[in-house]
């Protein structure tokens, strides 16, 4: 909401299994609800990769014409777009099924391609991700929580993304209560990877909850906090 409210022409990609980006927006439920995954649109997935979902030992194409679909299966709210991919199946070492390429392929297209500022919510993993890519990413924001696990957590994720050629990182830390934790989250870090907290506040499930976008409620101190996390990201200088 803050790249919109500045003119930016955004992208919100959804590739998190759990797909409630569009809650997060504010996007209306009933919208939401309207919107199937492209992993799960099946026609498409055949059309375009020349195979049938979810079955194996297939031959179809690894490289399925998919710079349409963003614009063509998107849904725009305030000047945001937004695209839901769906979940990338996961098993073994890797799933080579028609909906997995179709997915990697338009993730490509859209990090590799797309002019706009694009946000992409993950889940906490790289399986989306190839090499090519990767390298093409301005940078991979981590959200941690003051907690062992979510640490550990991201310490994998920021090594398995330096494996497969992320450059550039970002962590913020979540559901921070106090200084203590703050201080604790901090040290856990190089510094110039910390982009920013974001406090504890009840303000944060009031607006989980009534579905508005978190940006029509906030107070003066999480203003104040996610415009530090803002900045960060805009002096990359590379948002367009």
């Amino acid at each position: 909401h803050l790249f919109a409210r500045d003119g930016h022409h955004i992208l919100a990609v959804d590739a998190d299994p759990d797909a409630n980006l569009a809650s997060a927006i504010g996007i209306p439920e009933d919208d939401a609800d309207s919107i199937t995954p492209i992993s799960k649109q099946n026609q498409l997935v055949t059309e375009r990769t020349g195979a049938k979902p979810r079955q194996f030992g297939q031959l179809f194409k690894m490289n399925p014409r998919v710079s349409d679909i963003p614009d063509t299966f998107c849904l725009e709210y305030k000047g945001i777009k937004l695209l839901v991919l769906g979940a990338v199946q996961k098993g073994g070492s890797g799933c080579a099924c028609p909906e997995n390429v179709l997915l990697r392929s338009l993730l490509s297209e859209i990090i590799l391609n797309r002019d706009e500022v694009v946000i992409v919510d993950m889940e906490a993993g790289i399986e989306h991700l190839g090499r090519a890519t990767s390298r093409s990413i301005d940078r991979m924001l981590i959200v941690v929580e003051p907690g062992s696990r979510s640490i550990s957590s991201a310490k994998t994720i920021l090594r398995l993304a330096q494996d497969i050629g992320v450059e550039s990182f970002g962590i913020i830390g979540n559901k921070v209560q106090d200084k203590t934790q703050e201080n604790w989250i901090r040290n856990q870090f190089p510094q110039d990877l910390m982009l920013g907290i974001v406090s504890y506040r009840d303000i944060i499930r009031e607006s989980d909850q009534s579905q508005r976008p978190l940006i029509e409620l906030l107070d003066k101190n999480l203003s104040r906090e996610f415009g530090i996390i803002y900045q960060s990201l805009k002096s990359l200088g590379k948002s367009g």
